[in-house]
């Protein structure tokens, strides 16, 4: 058996894109069975990795300005000492590309860098669904991909049956989604209270896992919100994901939580990008598509709602 090589993958974020490298961690680890994979990421999503059953290390990159030259030389000295074998980027940012050049110039690197050892030969990686860019990346780096496209992050979940029972739920409620950037209003579908209203008279029971961003967004709407006396991290949210029968919500990361739980559900898109592009669809979560989330009717959701809930009953 030869000596352990030392594997560096970089995925820094956002939370959706996170989750969807779990598959192309996997088969990252599937080939290199023995080897010491570490993964720089942003330090909002460390926890994250660290869960991550694929990765031995996580190291927190807070991405400083790189006229920083004083923090740009001590990041450098540290990945230095690792030893790195190679780099899968997953990432593929200016910043990254700047890690190859003054870093790993010399270091099997996979990924869209100018004049890296595995290039990734896709004429325009951006404009490829974000699950197959991985995958095609990973390709062409000589690996074999059995989950890039199929992220299971389902370990992600912790046990919420205290904080259901606090609020007198019981799983199998429609969890509802309605917020995403406060920087991206357009992202939002204004129309979740109406929704709840008529779930609710439905005789099903709506639930709001509010952020940061999204208190009143969510007193608003009908139904209960759990908040776990501040906010729900990570963990627990995907422990009240899973405890769902149904989640509606837009293009913002507890929607690309869900449906990389194979959870079923529904997200709204307006023009801001393509749900191919994204690559949020899977055998159960679907997506709609929109020019003006503004023109999508209630009524349209629900019933499209209803026919998710009687779909999955009859699956279970």
């Amino acid at each position: 058996m030869g000596t352990a090589k030392n594997i560096f993958v970089i995925k820094h974020g956002a939370f959706g894109d996170v989750i969807q490298s779990e598959g192309a961690l996997h088969d990252i680890r599937d080939h290199h069975p023995d080897d010491q994979i570490t993964v720089l990421t942003e330090p909002a999503y460390a926890k994250i990795m660290e869960r991550c059953p694929w990765i031995d290390n996580v190291l927190r990159d807070p991405r400083e300005p790189r006229w920083r030259l004083d923090k740009m030389w001590a990041l450098r000295r540290a990945l230095k000492a690792l030893n790195i074998d190679r780099v899968y980027d997953l990432q593929n940012s200016s910043r990254t590309a700047d890690y190859y050049r003054w870093i790993f110039r010399d270091t099997e690197w996979s990924g869209t860098a100018p004049g890296c050892s595995h290039p990734h030969t896709a004429e325009n990686p951006k404009s490829i669904h974000s699950l197959r860019r991985m995958e095609g990346q990973l390709i062409d780096a000589g690996l074999t991909c059995r989950h890039t496209l199929q992220p299971d992050v389902s370990w992600m979940a912790n046990d919420v049956g205290p904080l259901l029972d606090e609020a007198g739920l019981k799983p199998g409620f429609v969890l509802l989604v309605p917020g995403s950037s406060a920087s991206l209003p357009h992202k939002r579908w204004p129309y979740y209270s109406e929704l709840a209203e008529r779930l609710i008279e439905d005789g099903r029971q709506v639930v709001t896992v509010p952020g940061p961003d999204e208190m009143e967004l969510c007193a608003n709407i009908p139904g209960a919100t759990l908040t776990g006396g501040s906010f729900l991290d990570w963990f627990d949210l995907a422990g009240v994901v899973k405890a769902a029968a149904y989640i509606v919500g837009n293009d913002t990361g507890p929607s690309h939580l869900a449906a990389h739980m194979g959870m079923p559900g529904l997200a709204l898109f307006g023009s801001h990008t393509t749900v191919e592009k994204t690559g949020i669809k899977t055998v159960q979560f679907d997506a709609i598509e929109v020019e003006d989330l503004h023109k999508l009717p209630v009524e349209r959701i629900f019933e499209t709602v209803k026919a998710g809930l009687t779909a999955h009953s009859n699956s279970v």
